[in-house]
């Protein structure tokens, strides 16, 4: 993965977190969906597991954890991987 010009290593776990948000940019994906989409399971086998994986995602692609701009969470809703604004002026997109 890409983010300007600078390459970001992720797990296979991080890869598919990223791309099940990236794949609905701008829509809220529930914790629920993700559960089912990257690790393939409709229970809960930790309720930290997102948020862990969440976090290593976060900061190898430079978001602040504590004021997050590309991946958002919506609270009792879930997370959103955010379209333009000013992260995307200033160069920073991921592909």
């Amino acid at each position: 993965m890409w983010r300007g010009d600078r390459e970001i290593t992720l797990s296979r776990k991080e890869f598919d977190l990223v791309h099940a948000l990236i794949v609905r940019a701008g829509q809220v994906v529930s914790r629920d969906e993700l559960m089912r989409d990257v690790w393939h399971t409709t229970f809960w086998t930790s309720s930290k597991t997102i948020d862990v994986h969440l976090g290593w995602v976060r900061r190898k692609l430079g978001d602040d954890p504590r004021n997050p701009v590309l991946i958002t969470t919506v609270r009792g809703k879930g997370l959103r991987f955010e379209r333009g604004g000013p992260e995307e002026s200033r160069n920073h997109s991921v592909a």
